[in-house]
């Protein structure tokens, strides 16, 4: 029997990404990258008159000692090699190579750093200068409505500890006023539920009473302009009418092609504020307040099972970054607490 002639690297990264989009669910981001690095370990291969479908270990060392080269971090080396062994492991199982020439790669031994955090002082300063030109009258309303969105994304991350991606996704429904917890769908799809305290409510309904009031203002007017012209402060340059026929389903809403707000647009956000309230902007991110989150909880008391819980991680090890934290919890224990303590 004739030997089929071997598919296109192109085509094989495909059918990959298809299987862990289809079968594990993979996120948007998770396929993006490892389409990157396929296509990186592709270009080299070819580079040397080399494809996926043949190439030998000795083909995909001689593409890890290239990254070597190019001295990357060691994670995004072992996110490169992770990529390449379960697209070969895939080819294998799938009968489209006879062998796994990845199976023996190892990667660089990756120490886990310690977690960027933020002080409940440095939080609550983030917030009260977010809430800083919600409640000056002064403020022009478009002004004042970009700042109760971002007020009310710091409070309601701070509050969960959810991921950038899943909170810039929440849909309008989970600022329900009888609302104490959020179902988040996270990675994998997976869904899980997320306490809401009542800070978070407070930063939802008064972000949504102002949005509100955003719609329903007559076209082209802003606080100021008594309804003469466009004001430049306008946030938003469509037209009311396709505000209000076509109400958004999203809780921070977008004409973007998401249809909510990016998370690389809080993220910006986020820098500049940090600026405000006398911070580092290069210490502020929303994975840095999703530490936070973790930190402070585990600082309080909680358990780091709850912790995993209420952050998605599939793996109790993943949580365990935070283990730093359950250490001088415990050693100031036992110095306030112990009979010969030093206290």
């Amino acid at each position: 029997m004739a030997r089929s002639a071997p598919r296109p690297d192109g085509t094989l990264i495909a059918l990959f990404l298809d299987m862990l989009a289809a079968e594990r669910g993979a996120a948007a981001n998770t396929l993006s990258a490892y389409a990157r690095d396929l296509q990186d370990l592709a270009a080299s291969l070819q580079a040397r008159r080399l494809t996926i479908a043949a190439a030998t270990t000795a083909d995909l060392r001689d593409y890890l000692a290239e990254l070597d080269a190019q001295a990357l971090k060691a994670t995004t080396v072992a996110r490169r090699i992770s990529a390449i062994r379960q697209l070969y492991r895939f080819l294998y199982a799938e009968g489209l190579r006879p062998d796994d020439p990845a199976v023996v790669l190892t990667g660089p031994r990756r120490g886990r750093a310690l977690p960027k955090v933020l002080s409940v002082g440095e939080v609550d300063g983030l917030l009260t200068a977010a809430r800083t030109a919600i409640d000056d009258p002064a403020t022009p309303a478009p002004e004042r409505l970009r700042a109760a969105r971002l007020a009310c994304l710091l409070e309601v991350l701070y509050a969960t500890g959810l991921r950038v991606s899943e909170l810039v996704a929440l849909p309008i429904s989970a600022a329900r006023r009888d609302a104490r917890m959020l179902v988040v769908r996270g990675k994998g799809a997976k869904e899980r539920l997320v306490p809401l305290n009542e800070s978070a409510k407070q930063a939802m309904a008064a972000y949504l009473t102002l949005l509100a009031d955003a719609k329903a203002r007559p076209s082209g007017q802003t606080q100021g302009t008594g309804g003469q012209g466009k004001s430049k402060d306008r946030p938003e340059r469509r037209p009311k009418a396709k505000l209000d026929d076509k109400p958004s389903k999203w809780l921070f809403p977008s004409f973007g092609e998401s249809g909510h707000l990016t998370r690389q647009h809080f993220a910006r956000e986020l820098k500049a504020l940090a600026g405000l309230a006398g911070l580092a902007p290069a210490r502020v991110s929303p994975h840095v307040l999703r530490h936070a989150f973790a930190s402070h909880l585990l600082h309080n008391g909680a358990d780091l099972r709850v912790v995993q819980t209420l952050l998605g991680h599939a793996d109790i090890s993943t949580t365990q970054i935070y283990t730093h934290v359950l250490e001088e919890r415990l050693k100031s224990l036992v110095r306030d607490l112990h009979p010969l303590g030093d206290g």
